[in-house]
């Protein structure tokens, strides 16, 4: 199998300009080259890219995915490392899901107001005076 970069980017759903720039930071290996210097892509790059773009979608960031990725190469080594990249991950997607369940109940009880005047508006209140707030941190 051997690919363009096009043919890669079409196959995988990641954007040319992304492709190259996995590359640039070592998550993607240089591919060979033809004899007019254009990429020349395999299956691994396949694979791999395939890989980076899903750990993408779930939000990993870049230096979790290179360490998964060495994992992966390991087939036989242990994966309590790549369970606690994980754990850490869903950590902080946990401690976002917060600060946005806190975001939407502020912007509900913002929407009180009955529409009257901007003098008598809950959310231009709220805005004036964070101690109006229903959360600290939001």
């Amino acid at each position: 199998m051997v690919l363009s970069i096009g043919d890669l980017s079409r196959r995988t759903g990641v954007k040319v300009p992304t492709i190259r720039y996995y590359e640039s930071i070592g998550l993607l290996p240089a591919p060979a080259r033809s004899d007019g210097g254009q990429r020349r892509y395999g299956r691994a790059h396949l694979e791999r890219l395939g890989f980076v773009r899903h750990a993408r979608d779930l939000g990993f960031e870049i230096e979790a995915i290179r360490e998964l990725l060495a994992m992966a190469e390991d087939r036989e080594g242990a994966c309590g490392e790549a369970h606690a990249i994980t754990r850490a991950h869903l950590a902080d997607v946990e401690d976002r899901i917060a600060r946005l369940s806190a975001l939407r109940d502020e912007l509900r009880a913002m929407l009180a107001c009955d529409n009257g005047t901007v003098a008598q508006c809950r959310i231009i209140e709220v805005l004036a005076d964070h101690e109006q707030c229903l959360h600290e941190r939001h």
